[in-house]
């Protein structure tokens, strides 16, 4: 290969299979159809409204809070979820006990279950009247239609991107590692810290990364538990079907491009992080 030819292919990472011009034209088309142009009509849309219309639309008062109730609980909740995503990784991982395999499916459950029916269980079970939700109201707690439903939603569908980030992951780890570090005068502490911890934080902020966008977006399983209350328990998802419902398309997508915006900006701060830790871990 000549030089010119050299320089015009240095971007592409050599291969010995064939066909990159194809497989490359179809990805880059394929994109296009499913993500590029429906995020390009999203873009445009809201500018029917005019500058002065979007920045009404962004900043009322119904729309901040809508927008701070669905990235923060769906922050807080994957936040927790790494924590909890985490234990129970390492006791799939770790330990065997009588059940497991059913454990292990049961991890999986939010990823099957239509979300609408998750809503209407929680509901069923936290309700002023529900078994959990009684006993907790008795206590001054009301987690149904207050934003700490929405929270315990968001949970529950975010723990299993968590757990199975993070569980292959630790199935990798060397044991023997472990071994000198514990042979070295280690303590248990100091071998999660120091041993264990840096080889998983990739796949633990990429399962938080992924528990934070289906969290973000999340609308079937929250709207049932949640009580839709304006400025106290309505989330943006609610906020763009009341937006289309009054067929004001040009508002739902103004709603719609500032969760773009910033969930844009969330996940390329995470996968930065991401990166890095694999350029510091990697051999």
């Amino acid at each position: 290969m000549t030089a010119v030819a050299a320089r015009r292919w240095r971007w592409k990472a050599p291969s010995i299979l064939p066909g990159f011009p194809i497989a490359f034209g179809f990805t880059v088309f394929y994109l296009s159809l499913v993500v590029l142009i429906p995020l390009s009509a999203l873009v445009l849309r809201p500018w029917e409204l005019g500058l002065d219309g979007v920045w009404a639309v962004v900043t009322d008062p119904r729309t901040v809070a809508a927008l701070r109730l669905s990235f923060g609980a769906a922050a807080l909740a994957a936040l927790i979820n790494v924590v909890m995503g985490v234990v129970v990784a390492w006791a799939l991982v770790r330990y065997d006990f009588p059940g497991k395999r059913i454990i292990d499916a049961i991890v999986d459950l939010p990823f099957a279950l239509p979300t609408a029916v998750a809503g209407i269980a929680l509901t069923a079970i936290y309700a002023p009247n529900g078994p959990i939700g009684g006993f907790l109201t008795g206590l001054g707690i009301q987690v149904a239609y207050t934003p700490l439903g929405v929270l315990l939603a968001l949970i529950f569908v975010g723990l299993p991107f968590v757990v199975r980030s993070v569980q292959p992951v630790l199935e990798d780890v060397d044991r023997e590692v472990e071994e000198a570090a514990e042979t070295l005068g280690a303590s248990a502490f100091q071998r999660a810290r120091l041993v264990i911890l840096p080889a998983i934080l990739p796949a633990l902020i990429s399962g938080a990364g992924l528990a934070f966008a289906r969290a973000v977006g999340e609308y079937g399983s929250v709207i049932f538990i949640a009580g839709n209350m304006p400025l106290r328990s309505e989330i943006a998802p609610l906020l763009i079907v009341i937006q289309l419902e009054q067929f004001n398309y040009a508002g739902a997508a103004t709603v719609g491009l500032a969760m773009l915006v910033l969930s844009f900006v969330i996940l390329l701060i995470l996968n930065a992080a991401q990166g890095v830790l694999i350029r510091r871990v990697a051999p």
